[in-house]
């Protein structure tokens, strides 16, 4: 499954609001499109947000042509676009590990059909990188292992395959016998409605849990390890994920347990020294107050909803990325293996 693909000079996308009920493609024609799907999250997961916003700088590049913009008309449009874009999502560094690498093409001269070449190969490096650190976390996986999982990481929030589900699908194929306990992620369900979903289309066996049962499984001894993705990750190895992803992690340090992160190397931002640098998108209140369009609390209650938290190196027993294994993870293993 790939939540986006390139088709005929349009970028569509699954939208991700309608799963599980419904599989409905959308499809992008201009830059502004792209940018509203990743704001409204009919795209989301940090991998497929940088891939989204390439393919939004090749759809600018595109109506750029169709205008016969040259030279530095060209040039401030597509920079307009690529500004645009970069204010989406603050939180997921992918997204502009993306546009820097599409900017820096655009202004060396690049062509709608050099930005597109660009965009499909950091696609499919993407895919093969996802599989790679899948190859080295699924070691973490043995027969009759208990993995608890939190928000989305799969195949939906990347280009295709996943971070943090990867060594779940790898170990499945392996034949490996193992369960996995899906928390549903609130508020918005990524757990519930993507996960399951993914793991559900693989055959992969697995139970939903709410998000405040998962300390009392690993105390029941049914869980051993914890696998989750990154949004973005600081030279000493703290770690921006879901919300929820810091109270995984204490309970698992609690529990003599392991939780292993899996990211790219473009989810990686080395000019900020640790976690407390990154930024935190705060989301809408209605995203808790509300239950699609009922309320669920007193009209006068105000709601806190960041989307994000940050887990300190020292809960983490290790981060796959597609440059290999960091563990243990500290700022001296991180530059080596992103250096690698």
């Amino acid at each position: 499954m790939r939540p986006l693909e390139w088709s005929e000079g349009e970028l569509k996308l699954i939208d991700q609001r309608l799963l599980p009920g419904k599989v409905l493609w959308v499809s992008c024609r201009r830059s502004q499109e792209v940018a509203a799907r990743i704001s409204d999250m009919t795209v989301r997961g940090a991998p497929a947000i940088g891939l989204a916003a390439a393919y939004g700088l090749v759809l600018a590049s595109q109506e750029a042509d169709d205008a016969a913009l040259k030279g530095e008309s060209r040039r401030r449009f597509l920079q307009a676009a690529r500004k645009e874009l970069a204010a989406t999502r603050p939180t997921a560094v992918n997204l502009f590990w993306a546009l820097e690498r599409c900017g820096a093409a655009i202004e060396a001269g690049a062509e709608t059909g050099a930005l597109l070449e660009l965009a499909k190969r950091l696609h499919e490096e993407d895919v093969a990188g996802n599989r790679r650190m899948g190859e080295d976390g699924a070691k973490l996986i043995t027969p009759g292992c208990g993995v608890l999982t939190h928000c989305n990481a799969g195949a939906l929030a990347t280009g295709g395959w996943g971070t943090g589900l990867s060594p779940i699908f790898v170990a499945h194929e392996r034949g490996v016998k193992f369960h996995v306990f899906v928390d549903e992620t609130r508020p918005r369900l990524q757990g519930a409605r993507l996960t399951a979903f993914e793991l559900a289309q693989a055959g992969v066996p697995h139970t939903l849990i709410c998000d405040n049962m998962a300390a009392s499984l690993m105390r029941a001894g049914k869980i051993q390890v914890a696998l989750t993705g990154a949004d973005r990750i600081a030279a000493n190895g703290d770690v921006a994920n879901k919300i929820g992803t810091y109270s995984v992690a204490v309970n698992v340090k609690h529990h003599g347990l392991r939780l292993a992160v899996l990211a790219p190397k473009s989810t990686f931002d080395l000019s900020i020294a640790s976690g407390a640098q990154i930024p935190i998108e705060e989301r809408s209140q209605d995203e808790v107050t509300q239950w699609g369009e009922e309320r669920i609390c007193p009209a006068e209650t105000k709601a806190f909803n960041p989307g994000f938290d940050v887990t300190p190196a020292e809960l983490i027993s290790a981060i796959f990325t597609d440059r290999g294994p960091i563990s243990p993870v500290n700022p001296a293993e991180v530059a080596r293996v992103m250096k690698g």
